[in-house]
């Protein structure tokens, strides 16, 4: 595997870092490329690299937290949890809307009509982005995209508010609770929620190529602080122990931790849907894997748990792109793996 995972990489120049593990097998743990390319500093297997978007799981877990913990429901109004004035968003917008992406509330970053993250700070200098607060500003007064509960559509807004609503539940900070409930809970020691000017060590720089073989680091691209729709470091081991956590039941209940993991709506073809923070592909009645991505200028993640072999694949990279070709060339090799062990 790690020649197939070599020869990819030779040929997109990924940089990052792989980690592959069947039950308790490592099957690949390889890394490429510089975490800080200026003082030549290698990317390692404790790297801690930014996922984006991967981290929405990590909202949705602290909601069902919350939810069992009888502080939420899921069918609980937008309107009944937050002192924020949404006046142009529907009456009915539940929680449940919310981690589901159906809403229907404008989002700040709307991937179905915007392609450059890095416009949304021209107006709204990213370096002041620190606090879920201040992301309010980008979607609050706009009009709905679309009735609550009419369709699907991907939206990073919404799990800005899922953020808010954790923190009026919880009375913590959201990164607090994520570190608190979520990260020291799954022993994920080099996860954290940190600012691009006080990154701790080992943490890898992310960067924006150009075709012209120039580049820049992603430092004006982001918000300082990541937040409850993306932002987060791991290492590969920390994404690993979280998949082992969570579908052990170490993060929620048995019940809960199906609810979560229940695909609730299709996404595209009949074979795609999404549950609660995660992506969730099917075979039939069968789940053949449990997905989680994450893109932004100088970030490119994907990792997914298979349930049939409990086999974990977590590909970090610290480009904007490339990720996914690493991963799709290892879930082809494991797909070969599992067929001629079933011959």
């Amino acid at each position: 595997m790690i020649n197939s995972i070599s020869d990819i990489q030779s040929n997109n120049k990924f940089s990052g870092t792989v980690l592959v593990k069947a039950n308790e097998n490592v099957l690949a743990d390889i890394s490429f490329g510089y975490a800080n390319r200026s003082e030549q500093i290698k990317n390692n297997a404790n790297t801690r690299y930014g996922i984006a978007s991967g981290c929405k799981l990590f909202t949705a877990i602290a909601v069902c937290q919350l939810v069992e913990m009888g502080k939420l429901s899921f069918d609980m109004k937008l309107k009944d949890c937050l002192d924020i004035d949404f006046s142009n968003f529907d009456s009915d917008i539940t929680i449940h809307h919310l981690l589901t992406h159906t809403s229907g509330i404008p989002d700040y970053f709307d991937e179905e009509v915007m392609d450059d993250f890095e416009e949304l700070w021209v107006s709204n200098p990213m370096y002041k982005i620190r606090s879920l607060k201040n992301f309010l500003p980008l979607f609050q007064d706009m009009p709905m995209k679309f009735k609550a509960g009419e369709r699907f559509s991907y939206n990073n807004a919404g799990y800005i508010l899922l953020g808010l609503i954790i923190e009026k539940a919880s009375q913590l900070d959201f990164a607090e609770y994520i570190q608190e409930h979520i990260f020291k809970k799954a022993g994920m020691e080099g996860a954290g929620y940190f600012e691009f000017d006080a990154l701790p060590p080992n943490t890898a720089v992310g960067y924006i190529d150009y075709p012209d073989g120039t580049w820049k680091t992603n430092i004006y691209s982001l918000p300082v602080k990541g937040g409850s729709d993306g932002g987060a470091y791991v290492t590969v081991v920390d994404m690993v122990k979280l998949w082992e956590t969570l579908m052990s039941n170490g993060l929620l209940s048995k019940d809960y931790t199906q609810l979560l993991l229940n695909p609730y709506v299709q996404v595209g073809d009949e074979d795609h849907f999404y549950g609660l923070g995660v992506w969730i592909e099917k075979k039939g009645t069968d789940i053949l894997k449990y997905h989680v991505m994450g893109y932004d200028p100088g970030v490119s993640f994907h990792s997914a748990f298979y349930p049939e072999n409990s086999s974990t694949v977590v590909v970090c990279s610290n480009k904007s792109n490339g990720a996914y070709k690493i991963f799709k060339g290892i879930e082809d090799e494991l797909n070969s793996l599992n067929h001629y062990e079933e011959k």
